[in-house]
C-alpha cells in the first residue's frame, strides 16, 4: 500500500488488508464497525474519522479487533502477543502488531493521510501556494509564523464543500476561512480546490508534516514512548520503544535515489547539508533529539542510513528510573547523600545503557540552591535547578583536542576551561571522551565536583582508558573521583531487555604497588534481580569524607547509614503520592530540603 507515501517509500502491512472503498463520515454511527467497537474506540473514531477508515482494512474476522489503549503503561509491554492501538499526538495512532516469525513486533502508525486520497491535492495545492506566495512580503523568524503562514494560504485556497455549495455564499465562507496576511492578488473566485472536511484535515497534516515536520518521521518523532529511531539503508525502518522495545516499522524505503533524496532533505531541514565530500552529520533535531546521518555507498556499502536518539521533554525522575528497576530505593538513597554532600563520579557503560537518563535523574539530588554548569555537545540534559548555565560545544570537534577544526570551533575542553571559571558547585559533562576529561580532574582537584557519563563497562576499563592517551589523568589524580556507576542493558529470563545499574563503585585511591584500589558499595544479583549492598557498615565514602566533613564522631557514624534508609523511605512514600513527575519531584524535595528535613542528625 503506497497511499500517503512518495514511490520508493511504501507501507508493508504484516497482513493482507482489505481494500478501502472509502465511506460516508457524515455519521460514523452507522458503520457496522463502529457498532461492535468498545466505548474508548468509538470516542476516539467520531474524533478522527482516519482511525475507523484503518479499521476498515483490518481483517477483523482474523485478528479481531485491536484492543484501544488510552494510556500506555508498562504491563502491556509484557503482553505475549501485543494487539492494541495507543494514541501519538492530536491526530495520530499507532497499531502495535505482534510478529510471529520474528523477534520484533510491528509498529504501524495511523495518519489522517493514510487512506485519504490526497497526494494529487497535495500536489496541487503546493503548486498554487508557490504562485500565490510569490512576490508577497514576509519573513518568516520561526516555526510557529511559518506554520501560520501556511495555514492562512492553505485556507485561502481551500473551500470545504462542494463547489455548486459554494458559488452563492462565497463571499461569506471567504470571511471565515480567508487569509488576514494574504490579498486575493485578483484570482477568479472558482479558482480554489474545494474539499471534504476530511480530506482538508488530511491534506493540512500532510502539509504541515513535509514542510515543517519531518515528512514521514513525523509520527515517531511525536510519540513520547520512541526512544531510537534507526534507518539502516533501503529496507525497513526500526525503533526502540520504551514499552516494547524492539519494533519494526511497516515503512521501508525500497529505492536507493528517493533514500538519498529524503536523506539530502532532512540534512537541509536541520541546517547541515550533507555531501558526498561530507558525508557524515551529527546534529540535534529543533526537539532537541540527536540525529547522526551517513550519506552515499562510499563510507556505508547499504547505502545512506541515520539513526535519531529521541530527546524526552520531560525527562526521566529518579523515581521512574527506579520504577523501571534501573535501581532500588536504598541503591537511590546512598547515591542522594553522595551528590548532596558534593561528590563527583562517573556513570559509565556501554551505548544505550541509560547512561544520560540516569545522569539526568540523580540531578535532582544535588543540593536545590547549588550553581550548576553543563557542557554538552548535543543537548540532552535538562536540570531542573534555577542557577544552571547551559555550555553547548560548535563547529565539528569533538573534543579530541585542543585546537582542532576551524578557528570558530568550541571544543568541550574549552567550555570546561570556562566553566572553571564560573564558579559552578557542580559541573555536569555530558560525556567525556577525549583531553576534556585531564581538565574534569583538575576541577576535582581543585574542589570542584564533576559528574559525567563515560564508555567503559568496568572500572577497570575506565581506569585504563583515563590514564592513556588522550585523556592521560595521573593516577595519583583518579582518587578525586569518588564513585562509578556501571550501567548496562542486560536481558531478563523471558527474553526482554531492560537496564540496570550493575554495581555502583567507591574509588578508595592509589598505592603505588597495588595500583588505583576500589571496592564495591552496591552490586545487582541477577538470579533474585535485587541489590546487595556490601558496603554496609564499611563504607569509605560515607564514613571516611562524609561523616568526618560532617563532623560525626567515630562512634556515631553508623546515623549515616541510617540516613540511606530513611532516604530510600522518602523515596518510596513518594511513589506511592504519585511525586514521580520530574519537575514535581525536585520542587518536592527542594521544600524538604528547605526545611531541614533532611539534615543528618548526630
Amino acid at each position: 500500500m503506497k497511499e500517503g507515501f512518495e514511490k520508493g517509500l511504501e507501507a508493508c502491512f504484516p497482513f493482507k488488508p482489505k481494500k478501502y472503498e472509502g465511506h460516508d463520515h457524515s455519521d460514523v454511527t452507522k458503520s457496522s464497525i463502529y457498532k461492535i467497537l468498545p466505548p474508548g474506540m468509538k470516542k476516539e473514531v467520531e474524533r478522527n474519522h482516519h482511525l475507523l477508515e484503518y479499521l476498515h482494512i483490518l481483517p477483523i474476522d482474523t485478528m479481531g479487533i485491536p484492543k484501544y489503549v488510552s494510556k500506555l503503561e508498562s504491563k502491556h509491554g509484557d503482553l505475549e502477543h501485543p494487539n492494541l492501538i495507543y494514541k501519538a499526538s492530536d491526530s495520530s495512532y499507532v497499531h502495535i502488531y505482534p510478529n510471529k516469525n520474528g523477534v520484533r513486533d510491528y509498529y504501524i502508525p495511523i495518519e489522517p493521510n493514510l487512506l485519504t486520497g490526497v497526494g494529487n491535492i497535495l500536489k496541487e495545492l503546493e503548486h498554487r501556494m508557490l504562485d500565490y506566495l510569490t512576490g508577497l512580503d514576509f519573513d518568516p523568524e520561526n516555526i510557529e509564523e511559518k506554520t501560520q503562514i501556511l495555514i492562512e494560504a492553505m485556507d485561502d485556497i481551500c473551500v470545504i464543500g462542494e463547489k455548486e455549495e459554494n458559488q452563492d455564499s462565497f463571499a461569506n465562507l471567504k470571511k471565515v476561512l480567508g487569509s488576514k496576511l494574504f490579498p486575493n492578488k485578483g484570482k477568479k473566485e472558482d479558482n480554489h480546490i474545494y474539499l471534504s472536511e476530511d480530506q482538508y484535515k488530511a491534506l493540512k497534516y500532510s502539509l504541515l508534516r513535509d514542510k515543517i515536520g519531518l515528512g514521514f518521521l513525523d509520527p515517531y518523532i511525536c510519540d513520547s514512548n520512541i526512544e531510537d529511531i534507526t534507518c539502516n539503508g533501503l529496507g525497513s525502518i526500526y525503533l526502540e520503544h520504551k514499552v516494547f522495545d524492539g519494533l519494526r516499522s511497516v515503512l521501508e524505503f525500497t529505492d536507493h535515489d528517493i533514500l538519498n533524496h529524503f536523506i539530502i532533505k532532512l540534512a537541509e531541514r536541520i541546517g547541515k547539508p550533507i555531501t558526498f565530500k561530507d558525508p557524515i552529520v551529527d546534529a540535534s533535531l529543533p526537539d532537541g533529539s540527536r540525529i547522526n546521518i551517513v550519506y552515499g555507498t562510499d563510507v556505508s556499502k547499504n547505502g545512506s542510513n541515520f539513526t535519531i536518539r529521541k530527546f524526552n521533554e520531560i525527562p526521566f525522575s529518579i523515581l521512574q528510573v527506579i520504577d523501571k528497576g534501573t535501581m532500588d530505593y536504598r541503591v537511590a538513597g546512598y547515591l542522594w547523600i553522595l551528590l548532596s554532600e558534593g561528590m563527583s563520579g562517573f556513570i559509565c557503560g556501554e551505548t544505550a545503557s541509560g547512561k544520560t537518563t540516569s545522569l539526568n535523574a540523580l540531578t535532582t539530588f544535588i543540593s536545590p540552591d547549588a550553581k550548576l554548569v553543563s557542557i554538552e555537545d548535543t543537548p540532552e540534559l535538562q536540570i531542573p535547578h534555577k542557577n544552571w548555565t547551559r555550555e553547548m560545544t560548535r563547529g565539528s570537534t569533538r573534543g579530541g583536542g585542543v585546537g582542532e577544526g576551524s578557528g570558530s570551533d568550541v571544543t568541550m575542553f574549552d567550555l570546561l576551561k570556562a566553566g572553571l571559571r564560573q564558579r559552578p558547585n557542580y559541573i555536569l559533562v555530558g560525556e567525556i571522551r577525549g583531553v576534556e576529561g585531564n581538565v574534569a580532574f583538575q576541577a576535582m582537584q581543585t574542589g570542584h565536583p564533576v559528574m559525567s557519563t563515560f564508555h567503559a563497562a568496568s572500572v577497570e576499563k575506565l581506569i585504563q582508558r583515563i590514564t592513556a592517551d588522550p585523556i592521560n589523568i595521573p593516577k595519583t589524580y583518579v582518587d578525586n573521583l569518588n564513585f562509578v556507576i556501571i550501567q548496562s542493558a542486560v536481558r531478563r529470563p523471558d527474553g526482554k531487555m531492560v537496564r540496570r545499574v550493575i554495581s555502583v563503585n567507591e574509588v578508595l585511591g592509589y598505592d603505588p604497588q597495588k595500583g588505583v584500589s576500589f571496592v564495591e558499595a552496591f552490586s545487582w544479583d541477577p538470579v533474585t534481580d535485587s541489590y546487595v549492598f556490601s558496603a554496609h557498615g564499611s563504607s569509605y565514602l560515607l564514613e571516611q569524607k562524609i561523616a568526618t566533613r560532617l563532623g560525626i564522631p567515630s562512634k556515631r557514624k553508623h546515623v549515616v547509614y541510617d540516613e540511606i534508609e530513611k532516604r530510600a523511605k522518602i523515596l518510596e512514600r513518594f511513589q506511592k503520592e504519585g511525586i514521580t513527575n520530574f519537575y514535581d519531584f525536585f520542587d518536592t524535595t527542594s521544600k524538604i530540603t528547605k526545611h531541614g528535613m533532611l539534615r543528618i542528625k548526630f
